[in-house]
């Protein structure tokens, strides 16, 4: 597994190399300082499976980047590692359909548990995002929203604990296949196209 991680403080960027070592012995860490050098490694390194970056950095906007990475490398994993922990920037960046968003002063515990959730194939969703209230006073009745189905309630609950389909499959005693069907009725009846964008609609509704 190639991991690539992209953080303007050269620092935390070793610091997290020997850290995911640690969890992939196995894996090969490569790094960069900026977008840029991020697009010219994954222009030649095509294997790439997972980009691990701070959306901070200062040589392109972060939406138009994270937009290009999808494109140059529509595979691999995106997770984010920020110092901003508002959550209307952490909403905008997972709306994006990255993997993950982890607030850098996370404890080790925190960190570990969201990568190998990551590389299980969850999504992992910060608690301040599920915690907060919502944005506004939207109702499933003013939106046209089917009411879900106590099946695909359950669903969006544990999707939005970050479990995969298989973790989801195993907690509710059914096969990967059925909560795949489960899922892509539940995106939609909140007409979204992907995990991460129903966490959220589902927060801003006030439904989790």
């Amino acid at each position: 597994m190639k991991i690539l991680i992209a953080d303007d403080h050269a620092l935390f960027r070793d610091g997290l190399a020997l850290r995911l070592e640690q969890i992939v012995p196995d894996a090969l860490v490569l790094q960069a300082s900026n977008y840029a050098q991020i697009f010219k490694i994954i222009k030649h390194d095509t294997d790439v499976s997972v980009i691990v970056l701070d959306i901070e950095m200062q040589d392109m906007p972060w939406q138009e980047a994270l937009h290009e990475i999808r494109k140059m490398a529509p595979k691999a994993a995106v997770i984010v590692v920020s110092a901003s922990e508002d959550s209307r920037t952490i909403r905008s960046v997972m709306s994006t359909g990255v993997q993950g968003y982890i607030p850098k002063r996370s404890d080790s515990k925190v960190f570990d548990n969201a990568f190998k959730l990551v590389f299980d194939g969850g999504t992992y969703v910060p608690p301040i995002l599920i915690s907060n209230p919502p944005l506004n006073n939207l109702s499933t009745k003013s939106t046209g929203l089917k009411t879900l189905t106590n099946r695909q309630s359950q669903v969006l609950d544990l999707i939005a604990q970050g479990k995969s389909n298989k973790q989801i499959a195993y907690d509710m005693g059914v096969s990967e296949s059925t909560v795949k069907l489960h899922i892509n009725a539940l995106l939609r009846s909140l007409h979204v196209s992907n995990r991460t964008q129903a966490v959220i609609t589902a927060q801003k509704l006030g439904i989790i």
